[in-house]
């Protein structure tokens, strides 16, 4: 099933250009950074790491309330409209399948948490979901954690662990009896780091080209969606987990649809981002093999740039509807 829907979410925050004064007012920080286009339009230098970590501080403390926040140097710097696009789009499958857990209490179990903490965050603000987030690198835990214990909002809705296997997923975070309404990932991309910088430099010379070929618009990137293609190309930062692994995307997508397989009656849906187009097919036919009962995939248009996420669950509808009734 393939369901199709262009623009952000309708509750996606992120909605049209960046409001820059209001950015300014919750992170002073970022006015350094501002100037205008030849349209007379605010803008930043997207192809400064600098700006782009503040305006996600900015965007933070404006749309969540989250006023503690940053991540160490080298580590990514996530497009969080995309980000937040991804959680919006669960929370309406999720809710669609099983209304009732609009009013019951919803955990979300977060593969590769990263530093930046960016997937609990929105899920915590704008659902009150309580969320656990995995990670293999220790100092991306600590610092999310660091961020989730910092900021008020987030209350004690959000912990992060550690997963000591990292050829592991769900075993050693999922704990017996345990259960999560639904899991997020955003898969390591590239196999190995030459191929990830590759895939960088060919992002940076498309972008000069483009920039070359539309002109001083191109570089402004006055919107949500523009920035975040900017910010993707860039590559702000990233560790070996977040870029890559042995096998790249599809070796990570085929272990977490086989080992997901071990705590299908503990999860009522999993789900991951695919970026690669031509995974779709090959990742569905990996969860019949795993025993997945229903698979959906669904995808989010932001500007030109064309995303996507595959959920899967172990349970009929019945077998769902009778999940959801447990307290």
């Amino acid at each position: 099933m393939m369901q199709g829907v262009a623009g952000l979410h309708p509750r996606n925050r992120h909605q049209g250009s960046y409001d820059f004064t209001a950015l300014v007012t919750a992170e002073p920080a970022l006015k350094s950074f501002v100037t205008q286009n030849p349209h007379g339009q605010d803008t930043i230098p997207f192809a400064n790491p600098e700006a782009v970590k503040l305006l996600n501080k900015a965007l933070l403390a404006h749309h969540y309330a989250v006023r503690q926040w940053d991540i160490p140097a080298g580590f990514l710097c996530p497009p969080i409209p995309g980000r937040a696009d991804y959680i919006h789009r669960l929370a309406a499958l999720l809710y669609a399948d099983c209304p009732s857990l609009q009013q019951a209490p919803v955990r979300l179990l977060d593969i590769g948490v990263g530093a930046n903490c960016i997937y609990p965050i929105i899920a915590a603000v704008e659902y009150g979901w309580r969320v656990v987030g995995s990670d293999i690198d220790p100092v991306s835990v600590k610092n999310a954690q660091l961020i989730a214990r910092s900021n008020p909002v987030l209350g004690q809705q959000i912990e992060c662990r550690l997963q000591q296997r990292p050829q592991a997923i769900f075993s050693g975070i999922i704990a017996e009896g345990e259960r999560y309404a639904v899991t997020s990932c955003n898969p390591p991309f590239h196999s190995s780091l030459a191929e990830a910088q590759q895939g960088t430099q060919r992002k940076l010379a498309n972008l000069q080209k483009n920039q070359q070929q539309r002109g001083s618009k191109a570089a402004t990137h006055s919107t949500p969606m523009a920035a975040n293609a900017g910010k993707a190309a860039l590559n702000f930062g990233g560790q070996k987990a977040e870029l890559w692994c042995p096998g790249g995307e599809a070796a990570f997508l085929k272990n977490m649809a086989f080992e997901s397989a071990q705590y299908a009656k503990q999860v009522l849906w999993f789900s991951s981002l695919i970026s690669k187009n031509d995974n779709v097919r090959w990742m569905r036919k990996q969860l019949e093999k795993a025993g997945a009962v229903e698979a959906k995939v669904v995808e989010m248009a932001q500007g030109q740039k064309i995303s996507r996420f595959i959920a899967w669950s172990f349970l009929n509808q019945a077998q769902r509807q009778q999940w959801c009734a447990q307290p």
